[in-house]
């Protein structure tokens, strides 16, 4: 159990710091600082040695080299029971540190402000603090080294209770916890440097995933299934209320709120296994979702629910009339939030952040490794458009095309979405052909009582034959989008003007697997 005399305190986050040096003091341990630490522990009346006075040597370079010294790091890497060792610091007037407290520059933090030039995050690439803290973690059996303000407490407690000193295990948890800290810090800085000379059309060489544990989750997709929930999920979908998210309700969290964000206008869209039950735009919420629970309100049962804009009292009441796991909503007023809490195990959830702005990849694990890809950001506009037929689509078709292609991008494939301006009417999800997804579709909207005639339909990907085209001219679409580039084009398209359908061609797929 190392015996810990001297401590070596350098930390840009001072949390609990204070508190943490008057309990070493308390046990008469020896404290070395730098710059503000050096500061805020004078100030508060702990006694501190500069790492300058330690060293007989001053900082330079505008405080870029302070520790970097035999001084520091013989006191660091010494093993304290190799008498070689200790008669080499006798040699050299080195006297052994027992602990370091230090964190680094705050790289992350200021990389994560709008506009922040280059040279500026480089100044907060930290040299002095990675080398310090890897020297006493490799060191683990003699000394100890925190990161984390979080350990303060705990690690005063036990030097309290065993006079001074830290127990092997303690000192074995601390460096561990160093060596993914600084894993972390090295990767935040090789993807922002990645992303600086990003190169056109390329993903990065090295893939970095590097993200702590956020919250242990109950279990996976399924019972037997274990389960975590890494990065900075819960800062960017706050839970305000309700039982713990499960995996499956991230997963649908996820997928409910980038639908929603594809639109300007009030929307909202019910989510059920990641595929969209309804959506609907409106001038209101309450219009909105009125649209959507009507495109399918079995399967809305039960379902995750997202809209666009803060939840008014009034869509509230009409979504608290059945059950719904979720609510996902940029805002819930004081007065909604209240009224929606008398069900105390749904959960609602904010979108704290623009979903639109965020620039992320997509990963996916495979034996042996990873895919990874852009995420779909492809937005569409009449100017898109490659009008294929003899009949061009009118304004209203046009509308209602662009609306079914939105949400078809959030459907698995193979997708098939017959839309109003303002609405779903049908939505096909995830069958092995894309006639049965036409099919689907079309009963899933006469079941719930809707009109699929005069619709138009969104395919995600082209007809590979007529005979997908021809189902939904059945249904009573009259105007279709979707990709082409089939290599049986040219009979699709004539299938469409001897039923004198509108089609067009965007050049983009979206396949969503």
């Amino acid at each position: 159990m190392p015996h810990i005399r001297r401590a070596l305190i350098s930390v840009s986050d001072k949390r609990g710091l204070v508190e943490f040096a008057q309990a070493l003091q308390a046990l008469n341990v020896e404290i070395i600082s730098t710059g503000g630490t050096h500061t805020l522990l004078s100030t508060n009346g702990i006694r501190t040695r500069s790492v300058s006075e330690v060293t007989e040597f001053p900082e330079i370079l505008d405080g870029r080299v302070k520790t970097l010294h035999p001084k520091i790091h013989g006191a660091l890497l010494a093993v304290a029971d190799n008498d070689s060792h200790t008669q080499q610091l006798r040699e050299h007037h080195i006297q052994a540190i027992d602990m370091v407290v230090v964190n680094l520059y705050p790289f992350e933090q200021t990389i994560a402000r709008n506009g922040v030039p280059l040279d500026e995050a480089v100044e907060q690439i930290d040299i002095g603090g990675p080398a310090m803290i890897r020297s006493a973690a490799k060191n683990f059996k003699h000394k100890a080294v925190i990161v984390n303000p979080d350990r303060y407490p705990a690690v005063a407690e036990e030097l309290r209770s065993n006079g001074g000193r830290i127990s092997d295990t303690t000192c074995f948890t601390l460096a561990r916890e160093v060596f993914r800290h600084t894993s972390s810090y090295d990767a935040a800085i090789s993807r922002y440097l990645d992303r600086a000379q990003k190169k056109e059309n390329c993903l990065p060489d090295l893939l970095h995933i590097s993200m702590r544990r956020e919250t242990n989750l109950r279990y996976g997709e399924n019972p037997h299934q274990r389960a975590s929930v890494y990065g900075n999920f819960g800062s960017l979908f706050q839970t305000l209320h309700g039982k713990e998210l499960s995996y499956n309700n991230i997963v649908d969290i996820a997928a409910a709120a980038k639908l929603v964000a594809e639109f300007d206008e009030p929307t909202v869209a019910i989510i059920k296994h990641t595929n969209p039950c309804g959506v609907g735009s409106g001038t209101t919420l309450l219009e909105a979702y009125t649209k959507a629970l009507a495109t399918d309100s079995k399967s809305a049962f039960g379902g995750i629910v997202a809209m666009n804009r803060p939840l008014d009292r009034d869509a509230a009441e009409k979504m608290n009339e059945i059950f719904t796991e979720v609510i996902i909503a940029p805002g819930f007023p004081d007065s909604v939030l209240e009224f929606l809490k008398k069900k105390k195990d749904r959960r609602l959830i904010r979108i704290a952040v623009d979903l639109r702005a965020l620039d992320e990849l997509e990963i996916r694990s495979i034996p042996g490794g990873f895919l990874v890809q852009d995420s779909d950001k492809g937005r569409l506009t009449k100017d898109g458009f490659k009008v294929v037929t003899k009949r061009k689509p009118t304004d209203e078709e046009t509308r209602a095309a662009l609306y079914a292609w939105r949400v078809a991008k959030h459907v698995k494939s193979n997708a098939i979405v017959y839309a109003r301006p303002d609405r779903t009417i049908g939505v096909g999800a995830g069958q092995m052909s894309r006639v049965d997804s036409a099919r689907v579709a079309a009963q899933k909207a006469v079941e719930a009582g809707l009109v699929v005639k005069d619709t138009a339909v969104a395919s995600d990907a082209f007809f590979p034959f007529a005979d997908g085209l021809l189902e939904a001219v059945k249904a009573g679409s009259t105007a279709v989008i979707q990709p082409g580039g089939s290599i049986r084009d040219e009979e699709v398209i004539h299938a469409a003007d001897e039923n004198n359908i509108a089609m067009v061609f965007t050049g983009i797929r979206h396949f969503k697997h």
